[in-house]
């Protein structure tokens, strides 16, 4: 499935991602496997080696190995279904942070929304058509194919496997990629893409409850009882769908507020102070002057960094006289330079480049405002 960053402040790219690897890097993107894929590639394996043995007998304990490889090969088509859309978002000039293969299928990290309704509908549409067109190419392979029964089996099982996939992301409610075309759909008829994340929002929590009941509103008609192992299956994809269109309702509340967020209004006034200036006399100085924050200066009267809040009151009162604000600060660098002009999701994706809990804000002729605080955005966003 296609997702942007839920994060509403995308953070550059880490190399490091704990409990996953890289395996590749397709067009620049780079492509994780979490860790947990192997839990699931062994459980699918487990489960289906029956399947294969009970089709091809002759395999007997090589049944395991070969489910196993049935499974990798159906983690690969889902690779490519991810492929289809960071393609398409790469087309339409959206950056992509990476590609992670895990438990529950793949993840495109899509860092910024699409700027119109087909947008969104031709990036999110892609995946599903994709792993609906690896099922029909080999269900005609199956249907081609008149032997070895091995390849039969496989060709079957990876057919059936990638319509399923692709008839479950087409389910409308997000994160799944049907959620995102009903997403498109609302916001194209309202205008409101905020609308349309909401409407798809509360549709992802509506499939979250009827696959929670699935197993047991058709297999206990045809079959009596459950199966255990699609109970915990149908929890597990509900417990995710839930989580996923839960972030996606906070996400469209927050972005509803971001227009009413400006650097300019949230400024705090800066007083500069030397590096090597104690703490508690550059405290004193920002109580006169009424100042909400302090900045480094060299020599020259040039900013060059930034004393952090929570640095400042985590130090106690009385050791203050014998810390320098050059203890507490952070060097500037250049993703701490904001334009104090930023607003709404500019400002947010701006903040996000480089994290941090101060951002030294300029003039666009390169004269200093003043000081944002994170915590003031936060604020903001709160209130509003």
């Amino acid at each position: 499935m296609s997702e942007p960053s839920s994060d509403n402040r995308p953070r550059q790219v880490s190399q490091r991602r704990p409990g996953s690897i890289q395996i590749a890097r397709i067009a620049g993107v780079p492509v994780y496997v979490n860790l947990s894929w192997i839990l699931v590639a062994f459980l699918i394996a487990f489960y289906l080696r029956g399947t294969f043995e009970n089709q091809v007998p002759d395999l007997g304990g090589w049944s395991f190995v070969v489910a196993f490889v049935f499974a990798v090969l159906l983690y690969a088509s889902v690779l490519v279904h991810e492929i289809a859309h960071v393609v398409v978002a790469r087309r339409f000039g959206l950056p992509v942070r990476a590609i992670t293969l895990q438990f529950l299928g793949g993840l495109s990290e899509i860092e910024e929304e699409p700027q119109t309704p087909w947008r969104e509908f031709a990036v999110a549409v892609v995946g599903p058509l994709t792993s609906i067109a690896l099922g029909a190419i080999g269900w005609v392979g199956y249907s081609a194919v008149s032997g070895p029964p091995l390849l039969e089996v496989l060709l079957y099982q990876l057919a059936v496997a990638n319509m399923l996939v692709g008839a479950f992301n087409l389910l409308p409610g997000l994160p799944l990629d049907g959620g995102r075309i009903l997403r498109a759909g609302v916001w194209a008829v309202s205008k409101r893409p905020h609308l349309g994340t909401t409407v798809a929002g509360w549709a992802g929590r509506g499939v979250a409850v009827l696959v929670v009941l699935l197993p047991w509103t058709l297999l206990t008609t045809s079959v009596g009882s459950p199966n255990l192992l699609y109970v915990v299956w149908s929890v597990f994809l509900a417990v995710f769908l839930w989580a996923g269109s839960s972030q996606a309702l906070m996400s469209a509340r927050i972005r509803r507020k971001l227009p009413a967020v400006q650097a300019r209004t949230l400024a705090r006034r800066g007083v500069p102070v030397p590096s090597e200036l104690p703490l508690s006399e550059a405290i004193r100085r920002a109580q006169q002057t009424h100042a909400g924050s302090l900045v480094v200066v060299d020599t020259d009267g040039r900013p060059t960094g930034l004393v952090s809040e929570a640095a400042v009151l985590a130090t106690p009162e009385h050791r203050r006289p014998w810390i320098s604000v050059g203890d507490v600060a952070r060097r500037i660098e250049p993703g701490l330079v904001l334009n104090v002009d930023l607003t709404g999701e500019a400002l947010v994706r701006a903040m996000g480049g480089t994290p941090a809990t101060e951002y030294l804000l300029v003039e666009p002729n390169g004269q200093v405002f003043g000081v944002l605080a994170t915590a003031d955005v936060d604020g903001a966003l709160a209130r509003s």
